[in-house]
């Protein structure tokens, strides 16, 4: 298994509390320390509004950390969970990630999907279209950036996108272009998107629905020909680890007691119920490496973890980076 790292960004609540003029230094620290140490990739939500509700709290734009850290880190991936497709025109998005990848030395990855979060979807006015549009802006989406990225030109005809001769240069370092990663489970439209076009997927991380979403995926590869194993899949989980079970409750208080500051107890509840449930990377280091053992066995080769806590307490991030990867990897 190798291990990404979602530095915080607001998205999540997880900068409540800080300065807004030392967001950057904490983010910016957090991906120095995952640059230094046995991270594989730093990743970042493409999204404009808080969860599990908007809130005014900041939530800082994906792309714009991404040049940030290609700049300030030189060895880890950097990627995105995803960029909503219906947030930028594809070749723009092309060029874009391209100088990203120039200014990082070639470890840009792109994390892509059809986007869900209907609220920041119509607030910054793209409309909400159906999850088939949305979708079908994915499926042609992808192939103009891929064919940007390999051809450093791009002329495109479909249903919901056209580029006439749009140039993309420089292309991107990495020979093959930017990796593709397409997140999201859909069984009819998604995961056959991915099959046609992904280097890497990512879906749930319950260890049924794991199981049944890579069947699912694999009869797609056979269908349109692509090898099934040539397909990294990963998952995201969210964190919280310690030696123990009553230190680990003593930190999700910690954190239930930081957002009901933001947002109403209710959610504040059912927020830290998802981040703490049976299939999450939450509990003594032992029991994260036996719930992450099991995913692995059933081909998942790449976990990326969320701290609730890292912009506050490093103490947990630490401890997974030396009781849990090394057990995994």
């Amino acid at each position: 298994m190798r291990f990404g790292f979602f530095i915080p960004q607001g998205w999540r609540l997880d900068l409540v509390g800080i300065d807004v003029d030392k967001h950057w230094a904490v983010m910016r620290d957090l991906a120095a320390y995952a640059d230094d140490s046995s991270w594989d990739s730093v990743w970042v939500y493409d999204h404009f509004h808080t969860v599990p509700m908007p809130t005014g709290e900041a939530t800082h734009e994906a792309w714009s950390l991404m040049s940030a850290y290609a700049a300030t880190t030189s060895r880890v991936k950097l990627g995105q969970m995803c960029t909503a497709m219906g947030y930028r025109n594809p070749a723009y998005l092309a060029k874009v990630a391209a100088t990203a990848d120039i200014i990082s030395g070639g470890r840009i990855q792109m994390g892509i999907g059809g986007g869900w979060y209907e609220h920041e979807w119509r607030a910054y006015g793209y409309g909400f279209p159906s999850a088939g549009e949305r979708l079908g802006r994915l499926d042609e989406g992808v192939q103009i950036m891929r064919d940007a990225w390999r051809d450093g030109k791009v002329s495109f005809t479909g249903k919901h996108y056209q580029v006439d001769g749009a140039i993309v240069a420089p292309k991107p370092l990495q020979n093959n272009g930017i990796p593709l990663w397409i997140a999201g489970g859909g069984e009819k439209k998604t995961l056959r998107i991915a099959a046609k076009y992904a280097q890497y997927t990512n879906f749930t991380d319950e260890p049924a629905g794991f199981a049944h979403k890579s069947d699912v995926l694999a009869g797609h590869c056979r269908d349109v020909g692509t090898d099934f194993d040539a397909i990294v899949r990963s998952v995201n989980v969210n964190a919280i680890v310690d030696t123990s079970e009553g230190n680990v409750n003593e930190r999700v208080q910690r954190i239930r007691d930081r957002l009901v500051g933001y947002i109403p107890e209710s959610a504040a509840d059912a927020m830290v119920a998802g981040t703490s449930g049976p299939d999450s990377a939450t509990g003594t280091t032992e029991q994260v490496v036996e719930r992450l053992q099991k995913l692995r066995d059933l081909g998942c080769e790449y976990v990326i973890c969320n701290f609730p806590e890292a912009a506050y307490d490093r103490s947990g991030v630490e401890l997974f980076e030396r009781e849990v990867i090394p057990a995994l990897s």
